[in-house]
C-alpha cells in the first residue's frame, strides 16, 4: 500500500490529538529509515544534526541544502516528517512565507518557525514581528493547500533570556496567529513545563528532552503532547565515531571498533 503525503499529514495531526509521543530526530536518510524500523510513528529533522553531517556548524546550512535534505528524508520513509525550519531563512514575514511554501513542497507533514535572530546582542525578534512571521507561515501553508502542522517556537531560554512570562506570552500569541503546536526549547522544570502547557491549552506542546530530562510517562502526566531530542542522537553517533577515531590516531589501537553495530544487521534492516 502506497503511503501518500496527504496520508502522512493526516497521521501527524492525529498524533497530536491525545496522549504523548516521541518525535526522534534523524540526521540523514539512513537514520530516518532506522527510526521508522524501530517503530516510531513520526520523526523530525534536526538543523544541528544535519549541519554536522555535511561538515558545517548549526545555523550555517543554506536554504537550498535544507530543502534538498527535507525532500530526501520525506521520500525515504512512510511516517510523517516534521521539519526543523529554523527561522524560516528570512527576517521579513514575506520571506518566511515564500520559504515555507517551498518547504511544504518537500513533502513534510509539519514544520517549525523560531523567533531567534541569531544575534547575541538582540537574540529575539521584536514581539509583533515574531507574531507576524508565524502568521505569514500559517498563511503560506493554507495557500499551498497542504495540511502541514505549524509549530511556533520561542527560543528565549536557549538565548540567555529565561523569562517564563515572556515565553508564555509569546507562545500564546503564536497560537493565536495560527501555530498548531507550541515549543519552548530549554524549559526543564515541572513548573516551567506546566506553565507553558496551561498558557497554550488546548493546543499541544512539544518538549525538548536531553539525557537528564523527564521520562515519557512523566511528560505525559504534565500534559506534554510530543517529545523531541534535537541533535542528541547525532551527538551520540559522533561520540562513538570520535572515540574510535581518537584511539586509532593517538594510540594506534582499534579496540573501540568492536563496539560498532553489526554490519549484517544493518544490511538486513536496509535490505
Amino acid at each position: 500500500m502506497t503511503v501518500t503525503i496527504a496520508d502522512k499529514r493526516a497521521a501527524f495531526r492525529k498524533l497530536h490529538e491525545a496522549g504523548c509521543f516521541v518525535l526522534p530526530n534523524p540526521f540523514d536518510v539512513g537514520t530516518a529509515k532506522m527510526l521508522q524500523h524501530a517503530g516510531f510513528k513520526a520523526i523530525a529533522s534536526t538543523s544541528a544534526g544535519f549541519a554536522w553531517s555535511v561538515g558545517k556548524a548549526d545555523t550555517k546550512v543554506e536554504l537550498d541544502e535544507v530543502l534538498a535534505h527535507l525532500t530526501a528524508l520525506s521520500a525515504a520513509v512512510d511516517i510523517p516528517l516534521n521539519a526543523d525550519f529554523e527561522g524560516g531563512f528570512a527576517d521579513a514575514p514575506e520571506g518566511v512565507a515564500a520559504n515555507v511554501t517551498r518547504a511544504v513542497a518537500t513533502g513534510v507533514a509539519g514544520l517549525s518557525i523560531e523567533d531567534s535572530t541569531g544575534d547575541k546582542a538582540d537574540p529575539l525578534y521584536e514581539r509583533e514581528l515574531a507574531i507576524a512571521r508565524i502568521r505569514a507561515a500559517r498563511h503560506a501553508i493554507d495557500a499551498s493547500g497542504g495540511d502541514v502542522l505549524l509549530t511556533g517556537r520561542c527560543e528565549a531560554f536557549l538565548w540567555g533570556k529565561p523569562d517564563l512570562n515572556l515565553v508564555t506570552d509569546r507562545l500564546a500569541a503564536y497560537a493565536d496567529a495560527g501555530a498548531d503546536c507550541l515549543y519552548a526549547p530549554g524549559i526543564k522544570s515541572i513548573e516551567e513545563i506546566t506553565a507553558v502547557v496551561k498558557a497554550v491549552a488546548p493546543k499541544p506542546v512539544n518538549l525538548l528532552i536531553g539525557a537528564s530530562g523527564l521520562s515519557l510517562s512523566q511528560a505525559t502526566e504534565l500534559g506534554v503532547r510530543r517529545i523531541s531530542v534535537g541533535g542528541s542522537l547525532a551527538r551520540m553517533a559522533w561520540a562513538g565515531f570520535m572515540r574510535a577515531a581518537k584511539e586509532m590516531a593517538e594510540q594506534g589501537t582499534f579496540s573501540e571498533l568492536a563496539n560498532g553495530y553489526p554490519g549484517g544487521e544493518l544490511n538486513k534492516i536496509f535490505g
